[in-house]
């Protein structure tokens, strides 16, 4: 561990007790590693000196060297506006401040060399900057501004305090410089050169004090590649500590529910994408681990059909299932076609939702608990402590991004074996994306 990283805030130059417990309140700074690991959100490019003719051609910040020619107040209330004509060898613009404005009448002077900074802003064919930095011209002084600079996010109360951007990268620029900065670096030689990724040391460097825009985008391309790295590491590691602690059952055939609705009550045939995703699921279910697959499908696309044949492969191996859906209304839907399925195969199926009647039920929690029923379907009138399942082998869980993580996972944590998980959603969602949206779900798509 490396202990300079983990000086306090408060011991680096220019900072102190007062303006540790700022940092820390306000942008969770309380170390010096919390500050290397502040990145700046853009750069501005300082290494060139414009005249005013060339702004035209120019979109972002600049630096101008010039005099004032006059300035003064005008407007009253919140119009009140302090204006200084700005003059180089070139031409002429506006410098206009809202705020401030009697700092900055006492700061300025007339005829004077001022070092300019900002973003120019055209209003019919004349420019102007609204609150630009200004300082007096000093060769040497700009010559050490003649740089890349990094522009940190900040709060109002920061602002407030005097805590702005120079600040912040004076921080970040002394603890980088230091002799004793060394980051720790996790990733292996191999990876950083199968992937030309610069070391930690140096991408955090070049983060905080650029030289050019090169250093820029390799650091930026190390510290990307290390929040999608860390991440899918968690996911990974979340996902095997799932399995190691969720078993699950092991649907070890494919039995005459399955079977006889296949054959005798499908009535069409099925896509091959949802003959692939099928297998997908059975390969899953073998396993005697918990399964926790998604499904991603347009409307229409056959899901439905799909997760029936799922529940039919844990009532094939005496289990119960379940699926719940966000709304009544969905779940009403759903119910429709799987009571019509099941009636088909002498299965009992039941709908549980908030409306559903006392008398209604109290036979569904019975029959549940009992085993009397195969398949219920419901909203998140299922995860109400009331409801047992005797052996709840399949959860269907339909739009699951309208349920909380911890709301769906009361559905199935408190049974052992863990039921196997299958949830399907009509938004699409690129497989990278699903795999955060997701977390450890595997990832099926009825693309026809």
């Amino acid at each position: 561990m490396n202990n300079f990283l983990d000086t306090s805030i408060a011991f680096l130059k220019g900072v102190g007790p007062n303006r540790a417990e700022l940092l820390r309140k306000e942008i969770g700074v309380s170390t010096y590693r919390d500050m290397v690991q502040y990145y700046p959100f853009r750069f501005e490019d300082r290494r060139k000196i414009f005249t005013i003719q060339e702004v035209s051609t120019v979109e972002s910040s600049v630096q101008l060297i010039g005099v004032i020619l006059r300035f003064g107040i005008e407007g009253q209330g919140k119009g009140k506006r302090l204006k200084a004509l700005f003059q180089d060898k070139t031409g002429t613009m506006e410098l206009v401040w809202f705020r401030g404005i009697d700092w900055v009448k006492k700061s300025i002077e007339v005829n004077v060399p001022y070092l300019v900074q900002g973003k120019p802003v055209e209003y019919r064919g004349f420019y102007s900057i609204t609150h630009p930095e200004f300082s007096i011209y000093d060769e040497a002084a700009v010559a050490k501004q003649m740089r890349i600079k990094p522009i940190y996010p900040l709060t109002e109360m920061l602002k407030k305090r005097g805590v702005d951007n120079k600040y912040l990268a004076k921080l970040s620029l002394q603890i980088v410089s230091h002799k004793d900065f060394l980051p720790e670096e996790y990733m292996p030689n191999y990876l950083l050169q199968k992937y030309a990724l610069e070391n930690m040391q140096r991408a955090q460097t070049w983060i905080h004090a650029p030289e050019n825009n090169e250093q820029i985008t390799a650091a930026l391309k190390r510290l990307k590649f290390n929040e999608l790295f860390n991440l899918q590491f968690k996911i990974l590691k979340h996902k095997e500590s799932r399995q190691e602690k969720f078993k699950g059952y092991a649907f070890e055939s494919i039995g005459e529910f399955f079977n006889t609705f296949y054959k005798d009550h499908l009535g069409f045939d099925l896509t091959n994408a949802q003959k692939r995703v099928l297998k997908e699921i059975r390969k899953d279910v073998q396993t005697g681990t918990q399964m926790n697959r998604l499904i991603q499908g347009d409307v229409g696309s056959g899901k439905t059909i799909v997760a029936w044949f799922a529940i039919l492969m844990a009532i094939d191996n005496n289990t119960q299932a379940s699926l719940m859906a966000p709304t009544e209304i969905l779940a009403q839907q759903h119910y429709a076609s799987f009571k019509e399925y099941g009636d088909k195969l002498g299965l009992k199926v039941a709908l549980l939702t908030g409306s559903t009647k006392k008398k209604d039920r109290l036979w569904i929690l019975e029959d549940l608990a009992s085993g009397e029923l195969d398949v219920v379907v419901g909203t998140h009138a299922l995860i109400e402590d009331p409801v047992v399942f005797n052996q709840l082998g399949m959860v269907i869980i339909d739009e699951q991004h309208r349920f909380g993580v911890a709301q769906r996972a009361k559905l199935w944590t408190k049974y052992n074996p863990a039921p196997h998980v299958l949830v399907m959603t009509a938004t699409p969602i690129p497989r990278t994306l699903a795999m955060t949206v997701y977390g450890d779900l595997e990832v099926s798509v009825i693309d026809e």
